[in-house]
C-alpha cells in the first residue's frame, strides 16, 4: 500500500486552520513544519510550562498524509485553495515502519563507560554501564543535551565516590533514565517523581527492564523526607516555581543538579537557588547548562 504526502504552504495565521480543514477532508495525519528549515531564517520553537504554547512559524509547510488515489484538484477546491497554491507532492511507499523507526535510534554514548542502548541493539561495550531504554511517550531518552548533562553529572558524582552511596530523588523523572542511572552508578535509595502518570508508568517499566530497584510516584503519593542528592531535568520556569519544594527535599550538605536551562537563563536560576544552595555552573552543551549546588 502507498500514500501521498502533500505539503501546502501556509503563513502563521493560516497553518492551524488549514491543518484542521485537511483532517476534516479525510487526511490520515497532518503536521506542521518550518518552511525555512535548513536556512538562515530557521526559527526553533520551544514550549515551556507556564508559557503559552508556541505558534506556527512565520512560513510553514502543512503536511498531510493522504490515500494514494486522493483527487488533489477536488481537495484544493474543498479547501478553498487555487490550483496554483504553492505545494509539493510525494508518493510514500509502504515499508516495514517498525524496522525503519528502530533504525533511526542507535546506541548513545554518554561517556566512555556509560551508554544508552535501545533494546533491539547489542551493547557496543560489554564492560560499560548500559541503560536499556527505548524511545517512548515520556521525556528523556538521552538524545537531548539536558539529559546527557545530568547523566554525566551523576556519573561524575556517584562513580567518583563524592557522594558515597547516597539516596537520590529524580524530580520530573520522565522516562526514569536518571533514576535508573543513579542505581547503576551506585546510589542507595532512589525515588522518581513526575506529575505525568504516563511518565510514572514508563519509568516503572524501564526500571524493570533494567533490573534495578527504584520507586516512581506522582507527587501526592511520593515518599516524604530528604535526600542526599536531587536531580531535576525540567525547564527554567517550573524550576523557579519549584525552589521551595526542591530545597526542602535536600538534606543539609546535600547536592542538587538542575538542567533544562538555557545558557542565558543560568545566572537567573543560580541567583534564585542561591537562597538555599551554594550554586555554580557545572557544564554547558549546545546552549544548555547543568547547574549544581550544595545545600547550606
Amino acid at each position: 500500500m502507498a500514500w501521498l504526502s502533500l505539503k501546502l504552504a501556509a503563513d502563521q495565521d493560516e497553518a492551524e486552520g488549514l491543518a484542521d480543514a485537511l483532517m476534516d477532508a479525510g487526511a490520515l495525519s497532518v503536521s506542521t513544519e518550518d518552511r525555512d528549515a535548513g536556512t538562515a531564517e530557521e526559527a526553533p520553537q520551544f514550549g515551556e510550562p507556564g508559557l503559552s504554547d508556541p505558534k506556527a512559524w512565520n512560513r510553514n509547510w502543512v503536511v498531510a498524509l493522504l490515500d494514494a488515489d486522493a483527487d488533489l484538484p477536488i481537495l484544493f477546491a474543498r479547501l478553498g485553495l487555487p490550483a496554483d497554491h504553492e505545494h509539493q507532492v510525494e508518493r510514500v511507499e509502504d515499508q516495514d515502519w517498525v524496522r525503519l523507526t528502530q533504525s533511526q535510534f542507535e546506541p548513545i554514548p554518554i561517556s566512555q563507560r556509560l551508554w544508552i542502548v535501545p533494546s533491539w541493539h547489542v551493547a557496543p561495550d560489554p564492560e560499560a554501564i548500559t541503560l536499556v531504554l527505548d524511545p517512548g511517550l515520556a521525556f528523556g531518552t538521552g538524545s537531548h543535551p539536558t539529559t546527557r548533562l545530568c547523566l554525566q553529572w551523576l556519573e561524575a558524582k556517584l562513580q567518583g565516590g563524592e557522594c558515597g552511596k547516597p539516596s537520590v530523588l529524580d524530580y520530573g523523572c520522565g522516562s526514569g533514565i536518571l533514576a535508573i542511572a543513579a542505581v547503576k552508578l551506585g546510589a542507595g535509595t532512589v525515588v522518581g517523581v513526575d506529575v505525568d502518570s504516563q511518565a510514572v508508568t514508563s519509568s516503572r517499566d524501564n526500571a524493570e527492564r533494567n533490573q534495578v530497584q527504584a520507586s516512581f510516584h506522582l507527587p501526592d503519593t511520593a515518599p516524604t523526607g530528604q535526600f542526599d542528592v536531587l536531580v531535576a531535568n525540567i525547564l527554567t520556569n517550573p524550576l523557579k516555581a519549584l525552589l521551595p519544594l526542591l530545597a526542602a527535599r535536600v538534606k543539609s550538605g546535600g547536592r542538587i543538579a538542575l538542567s533544562g536551562i538555557l545558557a542565558e537563563q543560568a545566572e537567573e536560576v543560580m541567583a534564585l537557588y542561591g537562597q538555599a544552595f551554594t550554586m555554580r555552573q557545572w557544564k554547558e552543551e549546545e546552549g544548555w547548562v547543568c547547574l549544581e549546588g550544595v545545600k547550606a
